[in-house]
């Protein structure tokens, strides 16, 4: 009963989704598809850290690489776009992949640690490759095809590639493979002594949150035309993290929450105050003391338990 229940309420937000073009402003389309982008970033990160329990502390540097592969392609290049579009999810996994090679003989804190070094090392490459990348200017203007051009457009596109990838995702999340994950998450070395490869399936964790990353730099891509280096730097990592953290990490949909929470908080706040930076680190206080679980979890926590009951 409870999952029919969230089958509707899903088909019901989708719905209204679709609608959103056609009665919101221009501007809140595009922060609409900003939240949707965002949200999967950070479903990506939760794949590994929620469910596979993988300090990933440097995420957004394969969102980086995946946007600007795919905005590499389409201003350099004569490919189709669909080239573009395909490139930015393969660099994104691709490079976790390396990275996590690298980094998996360290665990926990030391693998976070390793991972932003590394992480760095890529982001200051691209912001100081001007003839390639365009250095600290980023590219601006990216050809996009007709039919995304327009933020409509955009944001139905966005709304599509999002909604297939969560999909996508909660099916990982809920096979075989993924319930795996999560006793590596609870006990890596009971499941090693039962014959699991630990690290086999870390690192395929790993490629493919990597590979949802590059799907979200790809997307962003579409909706904003423009890369700069900030997309891979650590500060922009953390705050995907906090959006995890926020919303629950140990909940499918926290991550797409805490996005939408924080997305519309910055935007809010910025409005009045430079110092963002502030406000994020006492909401991050507040919900360590306060909401533990973030806010999904504390809603699953006091009503998730009645609704169980009541279907008993």
């Amino acid at each position: 009963m409870v999952k029919v229940e969230k089958k509707k309420l899903i088909a019901a937000v989708l719905v209204i989704f679709l609608l959103f073009p056609l009665i919101l402003p221009r501007f809140y389309v595009y922060l609409t598809s900003l939240i949707m982008i965002y949200g999967l970033l950070a479903t990506s990160l939760n794949l590994v850290l929620g469910y596979g329990g993988i300090f990933q502390f440097h995420h957004c540097v394969f969102y980086g690489v995946g946007a600007y592969a795919t905005a590499l392609i389409l201003t350099k290049t004569s490919l189709h776009p669909i080239f573009a579009f395909i490139a930015g999810p393969i660099c994104g996994s691709v490079l976790s992949l390396i990275l996590g090679i690298v980094c998996i003989r360290l665990s926990k804190l030391y693998f976070g640690m390793l991972q932003i070094s590394l992480g760095s090392l890529v982001w200051a490459i691209v912001y100081r490759w001007y003839s390639f990348t365009g250095g600290d200017d980023g590219i601006h203007g990216i050809p996009i095809p007709e039919i995304f051009a327009s933020t409509n457009g955009a944001f139905y596109f966005a709304l599509m590639i999002t909604t297939v990838s969560m999909f996508v995702i909660y099916g990982i999340v809920n096979s075989p493979f993924g319930k795996t994950l999560q006793g590596i998450r609870d006990n890596p070395v009971r499941c090693e002594m039962i014959g699991v490869n630990v690290r086999l399936h870390q690192l395929l964790a790993l490629t493919i949150s990597g590979f949802f990353a590059g799907v979200a730099g790809m997307l962003f891509v579409v909706v904003d035309t423009t890369v700069f280096p900030e997309l891979l730097f650590w500060t922009l990592s953390l705050e995907v993290l906090i959006m995890c953290l926020v919303g629950g990490w140990f909940t499918f949909f926290g991550p797409m929450l805490g996005a939408g929470i924080i997305i519309l908080l910055r935007t809010v706040v910025s409005t009045y105050t430079v110092y963002w930076a502030l406000v994020l680190g006492i909401i991050l206080t507040l919900v360590i003391f306060f909401l533990p679980n973030g806010v999904l979890g504390f809603i699953e926590e006091k009503f998730g338990r009645g609704l169980k009951r009541e279907n008993v």
